[in-house]
């Protein structure tokens, strides 16, 4: 039986050097898409109180927070409000059921000149920016202009919509 085992052995020695070992070889892609993408969020304008027998106006600030992918394109646009007419004659309601209004304007330069309105591309008058990949906040400048005698007392609201475009 030591002879059948030893012979096998050897066989198996000859056959396997004998043998070549063959391979084949392919490649495939790996690809992905980076898409356009951004998320917004907003903090709420609040004016505090309101004198209309003072001289100037009430001024205020806000921040629109804005992340989009790197190097994408984007505006920021203001609607002008539940109870505006136009970017330029946004209007605050009293709450509670009345009817009174109060003006109120929102811009983007600090000069309050440029109204924040919501048409993007030439001639817009939104902010136009490009994405950096991070959180960026922009500051919306808000302003009640002054002898608005005929506002009644109360709290006065109005909600914008923010769109951004990409």
């Amino acid at each position: 039986m030591f002879k059948k085992v030893l012979v096998a052995g050897a066989l198996i020695a000859c056959t396997s050097s004998a043998v070549q070992a063959s391979t084949t070889t392919t490649t495939f892609n790996v690809t992905a898409t980076v898409i356009s993408s951004c998320s917004t969020s907003a903090s709420d304008l609040a004016f505090g109180n309101y004198d209309p027998l003072a001289v100037g106006a009430a001024v205020g600030t806000t921040t629109v927070t804005v992340t989009c992918s790197l190097l994408a394109p984007y505006s920021i646009g203001l609607s002008i409000g539940t109870n505006g007419v136009a970017i330029n004659n946004r209007k605050m309601k009293i709450t509670g059921g009345g009817t009174d209004l109060l003006n109120y304007g929102l811009y983007r330069d600090l000069s309050h000149t440029l109204n924040w309105g919501i048409t993007t591309g030439l001639g817009g008058d939104t902010l136009n920016l490009v994405g950096t990949g991070l959180a960026v906040g922009s500051t919306v400048f808000g302003t009640i202009p002054a002898g608005q005698t005929g506002a009644s007392v109360g709290s006065y609201t109005d909600t914008i919509t923010v769109t951004i475009t990409f």
